[in-house]
């Protein structure tokens, strides 16, 4: 659900870390335990490997040290801001093959949706992966991806591009995105204006979404730190 999740989409980062979004029940759990120990992984941070921590939205860190693997940084977690539920993401999930090994992404859709965070270097990344599949489009793209590039893509020259193209589909999204209006008046400044005010809007919605759980946080390492009575 990360950085590798984006090279394997064709957007290329750099990342020494591997993000993983996992169902949080009993049994899987028990499964990552297993591989974990199998990793030799120890964990690095609080929270605790819970489930309870885990569908709050907090992630889980390990480093491992398995020779093969040693210092691989392992960032587990369960839910994400604005996320699905697990089942609806894995239904639409991206199954790659790697080395015969099946390799399962999250959907574009939902991979562009856990990238909108409050960090500078997701923003230019969502970009890069829109405009990838904007540019390996079909001749005659369907209808649904047509609506996920009028609601998500992030280059003002491509957005007056596709509201041209698809106008009556341009028209119905406008009322609830001013980039896409902006987009049907060939309004370039204006586009580039009202998708700095999306981006801000979100960096403000994970700001906010982050707060309890930051307090959270500090709570477990005051009481990590605290000495035993």
């Amino acid at each position: 659900m990360g950085g590798q999740a984006c090279v394997f989409y064709g957007a290329a980062e750099f990342s020494r870390d591997l993000d993983l979004l996992i169902l949080a029940d009993s049994v899987n759990l028990d499964r990552l335990h297993a591989a974990l120990h199998d990793l030799r992984a120890t964990s690095i941070a609080v929270p605790e490997l819970a489930p309870e921590y885990l569908e709050k939205g907090h992630a889980v860190h390990f480093r491992c040290r398995r020779p093969d693997v040693d210092g691989l940084r392992i960032d587990l977690m369960s839910n994400f801001r604005a996320g699905a539920p697990f089942e609806q993401l894995w239904e639409r999930r991206m199954t790659i093959e790697v080395d015969r090994e099946p390799v399962d992404l999250l959907a574009l859709e939902d991979l562009v949706q856990a990238k909108k965070t409050q960090r500078d270097k997701d923003w230019p990344m969502i970009a890069r992966l829109l405009d990838r599949s904007y540019l390996e489009r079909e001749q005659s793209p369907s209808r649904e991806l047509v609506e996920f590039w009028l609601r998500e893509l992030r280059s003002p020259e491509y957005l007056v591009e596709l509201a041209e193209s698809h106008a009556e589909a341009a028209r119905q999204m406008s009322a609830i995105r001013p980039a896409v209006a902006a987009a049907l008046s060939n309004d370039s400044g204006s586009v580039a204006a009202a998708l700095a005010a999306e981006e801000a809007e979100e960096r403000r919605k994970d700001r906010e979404y982050w707060q309890p759980l930051k307090r959270e946080l500090e709570q477990l390492r005051r009481q990590r730190r605290e000495p035993m009575v």
